[in-house]
């Protein structure tokens, strides 16, 4: 149990500091106001949420996991590619969507390849995959 739980914390934390970089690379590209406190606000509740899980693992003398560096430069690779070659709201916003998607696709995996982690980890782990999906579906209006 105490396995799977790490595991699924780390790959949780992972994906929640994947979001805050992630957010970080667009929010001052955004030109509307709504949408860029859409971000922030998104941005806050990773961030709350990152604090949790690092809490869990330090219970379990953990310092957690970075995200790969592969994924994160090519993340950075593609939106910088794609916002300069077209900086509008809706780039940002389909950039972002994919990213959710993405998310939303491994934690899911994560939480079914470790079955046996603690309910806080599973708590936590679907937390995150609730905020990924609600703020896909908040950025329609801007795609």
């Amino acid at each position: 149990m105490t396995e799977d739980t790490v595991k699924l914390l780390r790959e949780c934390d992972s994906g929640v500091q994947m979001g805050v970089s992630s957010i970080e690379d667009v929010e001052d590209k955004v030109k509307d106001p709504a949408f860029r406190s859409l971000l922030g606000s998104c941005k806050s509740e990773h961030e709350r949420l990152r604090d949790e899980v690092q809490s869990e693992l330090m219970r379990y003398s953990d310092e957690g996991k970075e995200p790969s560096p592969m994924a994160q430069g090519m993340s950075k690779l593609k939106t910088g590619m794609m916002t300069m070659l077209d900086d509008s709201d809706e780039t940002i916003a389909d950039l972002m969507t994919d990213g959710c998607n993405m998310g939303v696709k491994s934690l899911s995996r994560y939480l079914n390849q470790y079955p046996n982690a603690d309910g806080r980890a599973k708590s936590l782990t679907g937390r995150l995959i609730r905020l990924e999906e609600r703020l896909a579906v908040d950025m329609r209006p801007y795609l």
